[in-house]
């Protein structure tokens, strides 16, 4: 079982929401490793290379190798929460100024 601190990027099952199967896709944490623990689930966001398409909010990543990605990526809004016994591995973690963007643009959507 693998326990992500806010900022990791892991290897998850990702859930499509039209088709019945999850594939391992890179993952954004965006819950407290405390959360996380006590939870036994993390809240995570979507990584994308957004080859076809682009959100509004999508945030792009300007330090991929630091978040143990090869390709260009970007975070996208769409999240979910994910039992930690499901979590492949990290790979790696944003850096300061990802981290930045990412809770600016939380701030901006999330308001409740």
């Amino acid at each position: 079982m693998t326990v992500c601190d806010a900022g990791d990027v892991a290897i998850v099952p990702f859930p499509f929401a039209d088709i019945a199967i999850a594939k391992p896709r890179p993952a954004l944490a965006l819950s407290a490793r405390e959360a996380n623990e006590s939870n036994g689930a993390t809240l995570f966001a979507m990584i994308t290379t957004a080859a076809r398409s682009r959100w509004p909010s999508d945030i792009p990543l300007t330090d991929g190798a630091a978040a143990g990605l090869s390709n260009a990526s970007l975070v996208r809004l769409k999240l979910f929460t994910l039992d930690n016994r499901l979590v492949s591995r990290a790979i790696g973690a944003l850096s300061a100024r990802d981290r930045a963007s990412v809770r600016k643009m939380l701030k901006s959507v999330l308001t409740i």
